[in-house]
């Protein structure tokens, strides 16, 4: 069978891209260590390149992922884990603080916890959202930003209103106060 010009054609395009796959997947390419520049977002803001992300004494993991054999015996060794990249007893303090809404997603790895719109019991033309930012590995108090979104039903429209700043502060130290008992709770059982 004498192949076509269309085939003959289609050839070397197959070999070209089952070429460009086997590429991609290959062991030689690694992940770009150098963070990415979330550029408007603000200082202090998770891609932030001035926010530590290293961990000290209290940075906690979940489950003990991201432990390592010599962080747990006391070793300084300097190899790298796959635990969370913030804080576990903020993360565990913001989580815990925020239950009674609903979540719409969590990333522990970027350190975002956004819930989706609440209303609070009794009532009906009011309603929150937040989102918590756990910017650090240490039990730090700047290691927690919290933003609070408020909307009032005005005519059958969801209309933005302004939240009292005391409010944020207030849950931001709630975070706080649940993530040093935490602590204190882990250290008292060790």
């Amino acid at each position: 069978m004498r192949p076509t010009p269309f085939s003959a054609r289609l050839l070397p395009a197959a070999l070209i891209a089952v070429l460009a796959v086997a590429a991609c997947s290959s062991d030689a390419i690694k992940p770009n260590p150098t963070p990415p520049d979330f550029q408007g977002l603000g200082s202090g803001s998770p891609g932030d390149a001035s926010v530590s992300r290293m961990g000290g004494d209290d940075s906690g993991t979940i489950f003990g992922i991201g432990k390592g054999r010599n962080q747990n015996q006391g070793g300084g060794g300097g190899g790298g884990g796959t635990g969370i990249g913030v804080n576990a007893f903020l993360w565990r303090g913001a989580l815990d603080t925020i239950a009674f809404m609903p979540l719409a997603s969590a990333d522990p790895f970027g350190g975002v916890i956004i819930t989706d719109w609440y209303t609070p019991p009794g009532t009906s033309g009011e309603r929150f959202k937040a989102t918590i930012y756990i910017m650090s590995r240490d039990l730090r108090s700047d290691g927690v930003r919290v933003n609070i979104f408020r909307q009032a039903l005005q005519n059958g429209q969801w209309v933005d209103e302004p939240v009292d700043a005391t409010t944020v502060g207030d849950i931001e130290n709630k975070v706080l106060a649940r993530a040093r008992r935490m602590r204190e709770q882990l250290q008292a059982s060790s």
